[in-house]
């Protein structure tokens, strides 16, 4: 199963109960008309798994873009996101030149205060069924 979703896609690792988290998984996947993304939540048995086979620290404040076995964190992996998305979108990838020391200074400054500006969940929402088929469930 692994190898199957690594040679079709590209993989978001998001927080599952974070508000902005899961609004930014609906806004790639409304924009995703390539379908190149698959989904799934830091804290689901994949999530879990991912943590250890890269060896991301448990309580890091970052969606994580698996691209070709390689991770991106922080502003990296969103501009890397937004290059793949239609629309305007993929012409935010512009923002790379920036060095990534000011883009993650942003970032982590949003991830830190994530909970108290946007709230969080106790679970994970349920999409319909043709959404679901774009999460890893294991």
């Amino acid at each position: 199963m692994l190898k199957q979703v690594f040679d079709m896609n590209k993989i978001i690792l998001f927080d599952g109960v974070c508000n902005v988290c899961n609004k930014s998984v609906q806004f790639v996947i409304k924009r995703d008309n390539k379908n190149i993304f698959k989904f799934a939540s830091l804290q689901s048995n994949f999530g879990q798994k991912m943590i250890k086979k890269y060896r991301i620290h448990p309580n890091m404040n970052s969606l994580v873009l698996i691209d070709e076995d390689t991770c991106y964190f922080e502003s990296t992996a969103a501009l890397k996101i937004c290059k793949q998305l239609n629309g305007f979108w993929k012409f935010m990838y512009i923002f790379i030149i920036v060095p990534a020391p000011i883009r993650n200074f942003v970032y982590r400054i949003i991830a830190k205060n994530r909970y108290k500006w946007f709230g969080h969940t106790q679970s994970c929402p349920v999409y319909p069924p043709d959404v679901r088929k774009k999460f890893i469930h294991e």
